[in-house]
């Protein structure tokens, strides 16, 4: 596809398409986005819907292409390298939204240009399946309208919630961005105390799997909170409350040891952000 065959204007400019943003741009496409309002920046070959077009680089747009939304969706560690071009479309008119973990507000402006309009987000894994949970953080000059269509972008994979103070955003992503990797931790763990309690392992498995993918689904569409259909499963001096008597030890259950685990992610967050 030549530069003359794109648009000048996009409403979307998604800037790499790996699982994340692959994820989000499927959730666009369900919602109704108009696919040639899309261009995707990608240099690895990659499916994308119907209409929607693509190009290897920055250098590959049309000069002077506006854009109402950046999605900047490529690996932290390369994001400096990628996005330092883009300070080009920068403008009011123009709100960056970046999905990198780590990545400050402060660091897009120093590469986009301190009047860049740029937009935090954190989301989880769970998005490629639409179960994510994405927390925004809008910087300076993020105007309502522009809020509403990040938050919009977004919600097209889960579930949205916004933070005013960025610094949250360290605590963020060590209990939802990292928490993924502890649920599928804690089947590994289910499944090898069944198998400890002399279940076939891999039948051990098939039930700490589907325990907890139903879990989470029941946990989605029940009206009470976490605690109360925790209460609802657990029959007084029965085999739940054995094992809660375990889990729920202040000094040796998961409450501390959940604590450290999300202290230990949070800090690690803080000295990326460096």
């Amino acid at each position: 596809m030549s530069t003359h065959d794109l648009p000048k204007a996009v409403s979307i400019l998604l800037v790499g398409c790996g699982k994340m943003g692959g994820a989000m741009l499927g959730g666009w496409i369900d919602q109704g986005a108009d696919a040639a309002s899309i261009i995707v920046v990608e240099p690895h070959p990659a499916v994308l819907p119907p209409g929607v077009r693509a190009v290897a680089s920055f250098g590959d747009l049309p000069p002077g292409l506006a854009a109402k939304v950046v999605v900047l969706a490529v690996k932290p560690q390369v994001m400096a390298d990628v996005v330092a071009p883009y300070a080009a479309l920068s403008g009011p008119g123009t709100v960056f939204l970046s999905i990198a973990a780590g990545k400050t507000i402060a660091f897009f402006r120093t590469l986009l240009g301190e009047g860049a309009v740029v937009v935090r987000a954190m989301p989880n894994t769970p998005a490629a399946v639409g179960r994510g949970m994405t927390v925004l953080c809008a910087g300076p000059g993020v105007g309502a309208d522009q809020r509403a269509t990040c938050a919009a972008l977004v919600e097209g994979v889960g579930q949205v919630a916004w933070v005013e103070d960025e610094a949250l955003m360290d605590a963020v992503t060590a209990v939802s961005g990292s928490g993924p990797a502890y649920v599928f931790h804690m089947v590994e763990a289910l499944a090898a105390a069944g198998a400890a309690a002399g279940l076939p392992a891999d039948l051990a498995m098939i039930l700490a799997r589907q325990t907890v993918a139903g879990s989470g689904e029941l946990l989605f569409q029940a009206p009470e909170d976490a605690s109360e259909l925790r209460r609802n499963v657990t029959s007084p001096g029965g085999t739940t409350a054995a094992a809660l008597d375990v889990l729920m030890d202040d000094t040796k259950g998961l409450p501390p040891l959940m604590r450290r685990a999300v202290e230990a992610a949070a800090a690690r967050s803080r000295e990326l952000a460096g």
